[in-house]
């Protein structure tokens, strides 16, 4: 049997109709960028999550840069980022000319360990950027709180988490903004590169479109020196087919995931959420001893993996020089060299979780009888 990573022809064929007659009619509209596709994506956006303002942007690394840049992060600032995360969370802070301060994770949730905040804050530090990764929600209560009591902003990265809800609240609620991606593997995905940011505050929202917009609000009136970052409107026509599926969507990935605790909790660590946390599996992160034996049968049996991540980013190259140790991070980078992404999408049939599982199991036998 091929499992693979994930199967976005499988979701374009269950709702073709749907996606290639909102193509072709933002096509024939030759509506290309921006304009009512987006604006109408926005709106239902910004309804989903439960937030005034949503501004769509390119991608989500951009959505990052200029959601810093609307909640006043300036250069030479520093910003509070987890050392487990995808490269574009910091990146977007240095972009900027700010500075990423990395934070060790919480070992059961692997996003950031609130604990391990505080000792990280400089009189630089301006804001934290909580991510929600593979669709856990971080400790929310325990940042606010610390942002709070020091003043500092909060950009939410929630480029993972669509749908995600702590405490009854949906993710991209709690902070001065939050971003995301819609790549197309996300839980909701474009056909392309896509991103947003939301915010309850219109203030931030009008300076996030003002510089994703070349600093223009009137055409041939730039009053700041922005950057060119709109949503096509081809992408926002797939987002809005798309949106009204991805509860059931989620709900499916939440089964799979069940299913996969329930065959795999007697022999590894599984992916789990507080009772107050809805968990959206964007990716199924286990952790493995000797991974690269385990991935090589795995393979051999046709089921496909992923790494997320196998570096954290303060041992990248592009943050050599901030010279970290192990020492600095040891939560992350001892799961670093443990993590493994299994299969996962709602498509996913039991049978496939039940042959990845039962090929993952027989691996570790192996791995113990050597």
């Amino acid at each position: 049997m091929h499992v693979p990573f994930v199967d976005l022809k499988a979701q374009y064929a269950a709702i073709k109709d749907e996606l290639d007659a909102a193509i072709t009619k933002a096509v024939s509209e030759t509506a290309f960028i921006s304009g009512r596709y987006a604006a109408g994506f926005e709106s239902q956006f910004a309804k989903y999550i439960g937030t005034d303002h949503c501004v769509a942007v390119a991608n989500g690394t951009d959505a990052i840069e200029i959601g810093l840049r609307a909640i006043g992060v300036e250069p030479g600032d520093e910003v509070l980022v987890p050392a487990n995360t995808f490269i574009a969370t910091a990146e977007g802070v240095s972009n900027i000319g700010a500075t990423p301060v990395f934070v060790d994770v919480d070992a059961a949730s692997y996003t950031i360990d609130p604990q391990a905040i505080e000792a990280k804050m400089t009189p630089r530090t301006k804001a934290i950027i909580p991510v929600h990764l593979y669709g856990l929600p971080a400790e929310m209560d325990a940042i606010v709180s610390i942002a709070e009591r020091h003043g500092l902003k909060i950009l939410e990265d929630c480029a993972q988490a669509h749908g995600s809800t702590y405490k009854g609240k949906t993710v991209g609620t709690f902070g001065d903004a939050a971003t995301f991606s819609f790549y197309p593997s996300k839980n909701l995905g474009a056909f392309g590169d896509a991103g947003a940011i939301v915010s309850g505050d219109k203030a931030v929202a009008d300076r996030a479109r003002l510089i994703a917009n070349h600093g223009q609000f009137e055409k041939n009136r730039h009053t700041i020196v922005g950057r060119n970052s709109r949503m096509d409107g081809i992408q926002a026509a797939v987002l809005s087919v798309k949106l009204p599926h991805l509860d059931g969507w989620l709900e499916r990935r939440r089964t799979r995931a069940e299913l996969y605790n329930k065959l795999l909790s007697s022999r590894l660590p599984v992916p789990t959420a507080p009772e107050y946390s809805r968990h959206t599996f964007h990716l199924y992160v286990t952790r493995v001893r000797e991974r690269e034996r385990v991935v090589e049968k795995l393979t051999a049996a046709g089921i496909e993996t992923g790494l997320h991540y196998p570096t954290a980013i303060p041992f990248m190259e592009a943050y050599a020089h901030l010279g970290h140790t192990p020492s600095d991070f040891p939560v992350a980078y001892q799961q670093m060299s443990e993590i493994v992404s299994l299969p996962m999408y709602a498509e996913l049939s039991d049978e496939m979780v039940e042959y990845v599982c039962e090929n993952l199991l027989a691996a570790l036998l192996n791995q113990a009888a050597a």
